[in-house]
């Protein structure tokens, strides 16, 4: 496969922004993120200096800062928007599909050539003299349209499961503010000592370096903030172990312990927590709590994900962003009764349980996705068996599921997660699901009919995500019950009938609210 200068493939687009009126919508870099992208509704007079680029359909940006991936196609709902200057502007030539430029330039081997060009000290970026010496693998115009058919489609997954992993901690915190409240209004009055009260806290500590044997040999884990992820309950494996010498020299926990980074490079950082599964040593930058008998690790750890802006509204604001133990201990934190944490601790272990499904589901997802990249850009993918895509391919739903029946017409949906979802392989239990999953999918549907089919098999689809197991007796029952709930709904008038006329048959469908 030849490769050739991204700029004479893909040539700088965009112009200044010319005077108008009223306002327009302006995109930062700030503003586009993996899963969302925001925009700020300005007028000419009031926008942003860096507010100065206009962009056209069909044009492929992205972000010149360095070790930052953001990358868009502009498509017709980005018609007449303005981007930020931060932003580099393509526009494909008929050699080059832009949708495969948009994968190529969130690869890796972009970023590389990207990050070797780019210059400046304070935020270095790159040029237009760097964006210059970008070459881009071209394979066969229908090829490229191939390899961005397949990897779109392993990205949209990736998607998925991100989304997936997000539902489940909105869910989580949904379920905490229920039982719990606001933890920082407290408004429903538990006790709120400081946080020495909840267990033993210490600081970690380095042991010299200047003698090797501290470090010597793999007799217990060093634990450091980079250790500490904001999308993970337990800490990650360390990258550096301790001595038995080295072990006395410094402090330890045991299985339970909240360990919290309490001095960061910036305050964003300040507060990030997750708990040990197994005695590990730590560094002076973290914070541990070893929780006592009538605080619940799980609980400690999901406070502590919500109040994370207040944590780091006790931090000290210089050059490093610190708090210290005495600030730290003295921190008022809400603690009801320990049978409350334990309930809700029953809640977090099965969605972390789920999470930890899902995220292994990611890993290997994105694992896929970079084989594939590699193969892709190399020439070395066997496209034979992808077929050319088509604009109606494009439409077509892109995992593979038994949810071959949902209709077209309808987007995608996700069921909610049920606070216990412990007892659905019950036919009793699910009865009570399916209604609550009813009302959420009549209010999802709108004024589209409801067909019987597609709702079952999107049901059933969800109970298999949630319990990655074969639901027992599934069938027969569950239809009845849903017809049942469906005959309450039309007495209830949430539902009515109507008659298609086109198509000769009755169809039932969610009541308007102002109908009801």
């Amino acid at each position: 496969m030849k490769n050739e200068p991204l700029l004479n493939v893909a040539p700088l687009s965009g112009s200044r922004v010319l005077p108008f009126v009223g306002t327009k919508r302006y995109l930062s870099t700030g503003d586009l993120q993996e899963m969302t992208t925001s925009f700020v509704d300005v007028t000419y007079a009031g926008k942003p200096s860096r507010a100065d680029i206009s962009v056209r359909v069909g044009d492929v940006l992205f972000a010149r800062m360095k070790s930052t991936k953001k990358v868009l196609e502009i498509d017709h709902s980005l018609t007449e928007i303005i981007v930020s200057t931060g932003f580099a502007v393509l526009r494909p030539t008929d050699k080059c599909d832009g949708k495969f430029l948009s994968i190529y330039l969130r690869s890796n081997d972009f970023e590389r050539q990207k990050e070797k060009y780019c210059s400046g000290a304070i935020q270095p970026a790159i040029t237009n003299a760097g964006i210059k010496k970008i070459t881009v693998p071209l394979p066969p115009l229908d090829d490229q349209k191939r390899i961005a058919h397949l990897l779109g489609k392993v990205e949209w997954l990736i998607t998925r499961r991100k989304q997936h992993l997000q539902l489940l901690d909105d869910l989580l915190k949904s379920v905490f503010l229920e039982m719990f409240g606001d933890p920082v209004r407290n408004e429903k009055g538990w006790d709120k000592p400081e946080l020495k009260h909840f267990g033993k806290i210490s600081t970690g500590n380095t042991p010299p370096r200047k003698d090797p044997s501290n470090y010597s040999s793999q007799h217990i884990e060093w634990i450091k903030t980079d250790n500490i992820s904001v999308d993970s309950v337990y800490i990650s494996q360390a990258a550096e172990y301790l001595s038995d010498t080295g072990a006395t020299k410094t402090r330890t926990v045991t299985k339970g312990a909240l360990m919290v980074a309490c001095i960061a490079g910036s305050v964003e950082s300040i507060g990030r927590a997750a708990l040990t599964d197994r005695t590990v040593a730590f560094n002076q930058q973290i914070n541990a709590i070893q929780p006592r008998t009538d605080v619940n690790p799980f609980f400690l750890y999901v406070l502590f994900k919500i109040s994370k802006a207040y944590i780091q509204s006790h931090a000290s604001k210089g050059m490093k962003n610190i708090l210290t133990k005495g600030d730290f201990e003295k921190i008022t934190m809400l603690k009801p009764p320990a049978e409350l944490q334990n309930q809700f601790a029953a809640i977090v272990e099965k969605v972390e349980s789920i999470k930890s499904r899902y995220q292994q589901s990611l890993t290997d997802l994105e694992e896929l996705y970079d084989v594939l990249c590699q193969k892709a850009f190399k020439g070395e993918l066997d496209l034979s068996r992808v077929p050319l895509p088509t604009e109606d391919s494009e439409k077509e739903t892109l995992e593979e599921t038994d949810m071959d029946t949902i209709q077209s017409a309808e987007p995608l949906f996700e069921l909610p997660v049920p606070v216990d979802f412990s007892g659905v392989q019950s036919s009793e239990n699910r009865k009570k699901l399916l209604s609550v999953w009813l009302t959420a999918w009549l209010e999802h549907l709108s004024e589209a009919p409801f067909a019987t089919q597609t709702f079952m098999a999107v049901a059933k689809h969800r109970l298999s995500e949630l319990v990655q197991d074969d639901i027992q007796g599934w069938g027969e029952g569950d239809y009845d019950e849903l017809k049942s709930l469906v005959f309450k709904a039309l007495e209830d008038g949430r539902v009515i009938q109507t008659y298609d006329d086109a198509n000769n048959i009755v169809q039932v469908k969610a009541a308007k609210i102002d109908a009801l």
